[in-house]
């Protein structure tokens, strides 16, 4: 071991170097220099710290500055423990700078699950405005969340008024639409079944031979007296005596033009005139809805208790007014007939659905034939 020096004989030691010999003691510096910042510390090479020079004397004397007591040596300082590593946290992504109330709820830990309420007012509170506005939060949010529940509970009058104005448009259309299936598809389904029972109670008289017992001008307001064919439009549809809307027509019937009517036509047993009927284009049955189809020489069969009147189609009137009631005179003027004769002519209304204008077809009587002789060839065929 080597000797120390002595202060008192040496009070200006040199420095000299740390001691190289093996278990030496490691002079560390009197005064430990504080960290510049926190962190972990390398133990595994500590460098040793040489004392820094001191231009008032050595590490084992210390002059004292004048004017003052003397100064015991200051104690060794021993090394604090390195603080353990901080946790790296993840970067929370920053709003824009606005302004915020001192209310807003405090922002839950990462990983932390937010309360109720916070969830509650999450939902209600509106999006943060970018132009500079109050954002709300806490006591306002909910303030602002209850008016705002209570404005949609409460109804005004202009909400009342329009739902009122929406629910009778609602029920007009309802309506609307019923009518239509009303007239274009309940009226022919309640006329198919009149007509059905017309068919054959009409049969049954003539079975009974009731009929050919009777006057041919002997028949009541409604009741039936012939058959009528359109081969061509494959329609069969009864005859009745009388135009009558109700009582006739919209039972799906076609109807004379009787004496009752005022414009009484011939009928065809007749020895000449012009046999004129009338039925619907449209609804309850629609008998003559297709007569605008026939052409030139197409038969129209009409049949009676004993006898059938073929008829062949000769012209047609697209369009007339209903007040011309020389369509159905014995020569009309605008059939191309002439001179007297038995004639057919089928009235209807025009265009479909609805009654502004009249359709007529005339025909001219070309077969008489008895109905024991079987039908006509117009029907065999």
């Amino acid at each position: 071991m080597g000797r120390l020096d002595d202060p008192l004989n040496d009070p200006l030691p040199r420095r000299r170097p740390p001691s190289t010999e093996p278990g030496g003691p490691v002079e560390p510096d009197a005064r430990a220099e504080p960290a510049d910042r926190a962190g972990p510390v390398d133990r595994r090479s500590p460098a040793p710290r040489r004392p820094a020079p001191d231009a008032g004397g050595s590490p084992w004397f210390r002059p004292h500055t004048p004017g003052g007591p003397p100064q015991d040596p200051a104690p060794r300082p021993t090394a604090a423990p390195a603080p353990a590593p901080a946790r790296a946290v993840p970067a929370v992504p920053t709003a824009p700078d606005t302004p915020t109330a001192s209310a807003t709820p405090t922002v839950p830990a990462p990983g932390e699950e937010p309360d109720p309420e916070t969830v509650a007012l999450r939902r209600a509170r509106p999006p943060a405005r970018r132009d500079g506005g109050e954002a709300v939060g806490g006591r306002a949010a909910r303030r602002r969340a209850a008016a705002r529940a209570a404005r949609a509970r409460k109804e005004n009058a202009a909400v009342i008024a329009s739902r009122g104005v929406g629910e009778l448009f609602i029920t007009c259309g309802v309506l609307l639409l019923l009518f239509v299936a009303y007239q274009l598809w309940w009226t022919n389904v309640q006329a198919g079944f009149e007509r059905q029972q017309a068919t054959s109670r009409l049969e049954e008289k003539w079975d009974a031979r009731e009929a050919a017992e009777r006057r041919p001008d002997a028949f009541e307001p409604g009741e039936g007296f012939a058959l009528m064919y359109l081969p061509t439009l494959d329609v069969a549809v009864p005859v009745a005596e009388g135009i009558d809307k109700d009582g006739v027509l919209d039972k799906g019937l076609v109807g004379h033009y009787d004496e009752a009517s005022g414009l009484e036509t011939a009928m065809p047993w007749d020895e000449e005139g012009n046999f004129a009927v009338a039925g619907h284009r449209n609804t309850h049955g629609e008998p003559f809805r297709y007569i605008n189809r026939l052409r030139a020489g197409d038969p129209i069969v009409v049949e009676t208790a004993d006898t059938y009147y073929v008829y062949e189609m000769t012209s047609v009137l697209p369009q007339t007014t209903p007040s011309d009631v020389e369509v159905i005179a014995p020569v009309p003027p605008k059939s191309g007939f002439t001179e007297p004769g038995r004639y057919v002519t089928l009235t209807t209304c025009t265009p479909e659905f609805t009654s502004k204008y009249r359709l007529i077809v005339w025909g001219k009587m070309v077969e008489e034939r008895p109905r024991g002789d079987g039908k006509p060839d117009a029907l065999v065929g």
